[in-house]
């Protein structure tokens, strides 16, 4: 390991990836996400080369190819033939995947993310008598998780969707304090799923809520076949 790879291991204990886990593509991957995450790796840099983190990680040319497919996956790094791997920019990383949601927790700037969602559903909690006011919180909750989930094509339909339908009254509603009651309940379950590093329960949490609220919205519970997944 290199001084660059950072601190080197207590010594007589191997590094993790040297344990020949059952998946070391995804040891490494792992570790590279650690990395990544820290800034080890800053965005828009370039990866370090294929001999080299076979050198670092004392894997295969497989194992590292196997990892860095891992990376693109989450959105942590572009592939581009010719001019290597190189770091994006955090707002296309996938931060609901389990690894980067925990490396990023782990990580000061990781805690700004769930300071503003518990802000806004601690603001919203204040606001639940008043319906507009709730309903700007609501679309700025709403666009934070979609901002740090970095479904960048989801963010811009929502979005452009809303521009078209904010004010209509068939959309929007005119929910009574109760129903912005139960809503925020369910903007704190997901806060909750995201805060104990469970994206499964996160998006399960996330689909119940818009699902309630759309039916909410109808104005009775009909049949939500265009909800079902």
């Amino acid at each position: 390991m290199t001084a660059s790879d950072g601190a080197a291991p207590a010594a007589g204990v191997p590094p993790a990836w040297t344990r020949r886990p059952a998946n070391l593509a995804s040891a490494v991957a792992a570790e590279l996400v650690s990395r990544i995450v820290r800034g080890q790796h800053p965005e828009g840099a370039p990866l370090p080369p294929e001999p080299a983190l076979c050198e670092t990680f004392s894997v295969s040319r497989t194992v590292v190819r196997e990892a860095v497919k891992m990376l693109q996956e989450k959105g942590l790094v572009q592939v581009r033939q010719g001019a290597g791997t190189t770091v994006t920019p955090r707002t296309m990383w996938n931060l609901l995947d389990e690894l980067v949601l925990a490396a990023t927790i782990a990580e000061e700037d990781g805690l700004d993310v769930l300071d503003d969602l518990v802000a806004l559903v601690d603001r919203m909690d204040e606001l639940v008598g008043d319906h507009v006011a709730y309903a700007d919180h609501d679309r700025a909750f709403h666009d934070v998780v979609m901002r740090t989930s970095g479904n960048r094509i989801a963010r811009a339909v929502v979005r452009a969707l809303e521009s078209q339908v904010i004010h209509s009254v068939r959309y929007m509603g005119h929910p009574h304090r109760e129903q912005c009651v139960a809503s925020n309940r369910g903007h704190r379950q997901v806060y909750e799923r995201i805060a104990a590093r469970d994206p499964a329960g996160a998006a399960e949490a996330m689909f119940t809520h818009i699902t309630e609220a759309w039916l909410v919205r109808r104005g009775g519970p009909g049949e939500p076949v265009r909800l079902h997944r």
